[in-house]
C-alpha cells in the first residue's frame, strides 16, 4: 500500500446559481493576458448543452482520455508514436472555432463619435486578428437556455436516449436545465501527463496538483488532445500549454482557490483525500461498469491505523493527516456516498466530484385534480389532501420520470449506470423528506424514518449532510493544510528537473511571440 495525499473537490450542483462569479475571478487572475483570451480555466456550462469547447464530451471527435485494450489501457488519441505521426497536423485537437474567437468592441467608436443623427455602434473585433468579426458563439453562449437546437439538442449525452425521450425532454412544460461548473480534475491517472512528449506536465507528490513546467513545454499540444475534459489550452502568443493550477500559491498557505473562495452559492468544497497509488493502474483498467466502485475503493480511511502508519512512512505530515480526517470530500464521497465523478468512463480517475442536482420530479397528481368537481370543491379538498401524492413509493418511483431523464444523468455522472444514479438521487430525496418532517412537520416521522431506512441513512447522518450542505461555514467547506517550510524548495522545483530524461529528451526552447 503506497499512501499518497490528494487535494480533491466536491461541487454541489443543487446550489449552483449560474452566476459565473467563479469564472470571472479565475479569468482576472490567471488568463487575462495576450494569448490566453479564449482560455477559461474555470467555466460554467448549461446542461443540456454542448459545453466549452463545443462537444468536449464526444471522444469520437477529440480522442481524449484512455481506452481499454485487452487487460490494459492506452491513450486514445495521443502518445509518442501518434505524436510523431501527427507532428505536422493533429486532426483530433480542437481549433479556435470549437472554443470561440475571442472578441472585444471598438468602444472608442462610441466615446469619441462626433455628433450625428445616427446612433453610433461599437463593432465587435477579434482579439486575435484585430479585424471586425460576426460573433457566432462564446464560452457561455447557451447560458440559461435549455432547449436551443444549436446547443442543447446536440448534447452528446442525449445519444443514448430514444428520439421520443429526447422530444419529451424539450417540451416546454417539461423543460429543465442545470449548471455544470468545470475546472481541471487533477486526476489520479492524468492523460495529459502521460501524453506529453517533453515531460513538461507533472503531478506534484505533495498535494496531487497537476502543473505544466513552462520552461520545459515544447508546444507539442498532445496534452490538449489527451485531456478528455479539454482543460489544457495552448497559448498562441507564448507557444506554451497552460491549464488550471488549482491556485497552488493560495493552497500552499492554506487559502482556498480563487474560484472556490468567490463562489456565491457556496457549492464548492476542497479537502485532502488519501489514496493507494499502487492501485491506480488496476483501478483504471477495470470494466466500465465497475469504474466508479473501483475508484471509490482507491480512497483510504484516514482513521485506519495502518493507513496512518504508511502515510507517515511516506512523509505525509500530521497536519495533512488531520486535514484528511476532517475533509468534507471524504464525507461526501466515501462516508455519505452522494458525490460522483464526471465521466468516469474516460478512465483518468478525476478528483472532482459532483453532488447531482435534484431536478423537478414528475409528481403524481392526486385524485382531487382528476374528477369533474368545481374549482372551489377542489380547493376545499386540497386542505385535506395534497395536490401531489407524497407516498414513498410514488416519490422514489418518480425518480425514473424526472424531467432530466435518469439515463441522461447517468451518462454524465454514473458511467452509464442508472442504478448508481438512482441510489444517489434517492439519498438526496430522503434527506429532503427528513428535513421537511423536521422543519415543516407535515410529513410524519414514520414516513421520514422509512425514507431514510430505505437508502441506509439514519437521522444523525442525514442531519450531518444537511448541515454540511446548507449551514457549513468557510472553514468547514475548505480544510486545507498549509505547506511545510521544509518542502518549500521542493514545491518550487519541477519533478521533471530531477527525475532524469523523459519524452524524447529534446531541449531547445521554441521561439514564440508576436
Amino acid at each position: 500500500m503506497d499512501v499518497r495525499s490528494q487535494m480533491s473537490m466536491v461541487f454541489h450542483l443543487d446550489k449552483c446559481l449560474g452566476c459565473h462569479t467563479c469564472t470571472v475571478a479565475c479569468k482576472n487572475i490567471w488568463t487575462d493576458r495576450k494569448g490566453a483570451e479564449y482560455m477559461w480555466f474555470n467555466n460554467v456550462e448549461t446542461k443540456p448543452g454542448t459545453g466549452y469547447p463545443t462537444k468536449w464530451e464526444d471522444q469520437e471527435i477529440y480522442k481524449g482520455g484512455w481506452e481499454k485494450r485487452g487487460e490494459k489501457i492506452a491513450l486514445k488519441g495521443a502518445g509518442k508514436l501518434k505524436g510523431l505521426m501527427n507532428i505536422f497536423h493533429n486532426p483530433n485537437m480542437p481549433v479556435i472555432e470549437d472554443y470561440y474567437e475571442p472578441f472585444t468592441y471598438k468602444y472608442l467608436d462610441l466615446t469619441e463619435a462626433p455628433q450625428s443623427d445616427v446612433q453610433p455602434v461599437a463593432r465587435p473585433v477579434s482579439l486575435i486578428t484585430g479585424k471586425p468579426i460576426d460573433i457566432k458563439m462564446g464560452p457561455n453562449w447557451d447560458d440559461d437556455l435549455s432547449g436551443t437546437p444549436d446547443f442543447a439538442r446536440k448534447d452528446p449525452n442525449l445519444e443514448n436516449l430514444t428520439p421520443a425521450e429526447q422530444e419529451a425532454m424539450f417540451q416546454l412544460e417539461q423543460m429543465a436545465m442545470y449548471y455544470l461548473p468545470r475546472i481541471c480534475n487533477h486526476c489520479l491517472n492524468p492523460a495529459c501527463v502521460a501524453s506529453c512528449p517533453s515531460g513538461a506536465i507533472y503531478k506534484r507528490g505533495e498535494d496531487g496538483v497537476v502543473l505544466i513546467d513552462q520552461n520545459v513545454c515544447k508546444a507539442w499540444r498532445m496534452c490538449v488532445t489527451a485531456c478528455p475534459y479539454k482543460k489544457t489550452y495552448y497559448n498562441w502568443s507564448t507557444g506554451k500549454s497552460e491549464k488550471c493550477l488549482l491556485c497552488f500559491p493560495r493552497i500552499e498557505v492554506g487559502e482556498a482557490p480563487a474560484c472556490m473562495h468567490s463562489c456565491v452559492g457556496r457549492i464548492r468544497y476542497l479537502g485532502v483525500m488519501l489514496y493507494d497509488a499502487d492501485k491506480i493502474e488496476a483501478v483504471a483498467s477495470v470494466d466500465e461498469k465497475d469504474l466508479i466502485s473501483a475508484q471509490m475503493d482507491i480512497y483510504l480511511d484516514p482513521f485506519d491505523p495502518e493507513v496512518i502508519a504508511q502515510a507517515k512512512a511516506n512523509g505525509i505530515a500530521d497536519s495533512t493527516l488531520k486535514a484528511a480526517q476532517e475533509s468534507p470530500i471524504y464525507k461526501f464521497v466515501k462516508e455519505w456516498g452522494i458525490a460522483l465523478p464526471l465521466h468516469a468512463e474516460f478512465r483518468t480517475l478525476p478528483n472532482l466530484f459532483y453532488v447531482p442536482p435534484m431536478l423537478p420530479v414528475m409528481a403524481t397528481i392526486s385524485e382531487n385534480t382528476k374528477d369533474n368537481s368545481t374549482l372551489n370543491d377542489k380547493a376545499k379538498a386540497w386542505d385535506d389532501k395534497w395536490l401531489y401524492d407524497t407516498s414513498l413509493d410514488d416519490i422514489f418511483g418518480n425518480i425514473d420520470n424526472m424531467r432530466m431523464p435518469l439515463k441522461y444523468m447517468a451518462s454524465l455522472f454514473g458511467a452509464g449506470d442508472e442504478d448508481i444514479m438512482a441510489e444517489k438521487l434517492k439519498k438526496l430525496m430522503a434527506i429532503r423528506i427528513y428535513r421537511r418532517h423536521v422543519t415543516v412537520g407535515d410529513i410524519s416521522k414514520a414516513k421520514s424514518d422509512a425514507a431514510l431506512a430505505e437508502i441506509g441513512l439514519d437521522e444523525t447522518m442525514a442531519e450531518a449532510i444537511y448541515k454540511m450542505t446548507s449551514l457549513a461555514k468557510f472553514d468547514d467547506r475548505f480544510v486545507i493544510p498549509a505547506a511545510h517550510r521544509e518542502q518549500a524548495i521542493e514545491m518550487l522545483e519541477s519533478t521533471a528537473d530531477v527525475k532524469g530524461n523523459t519524452g524524447f529528451g529534446w531541449t531547445p526552447k521554441p521561439v514564440r511571440g508576436i
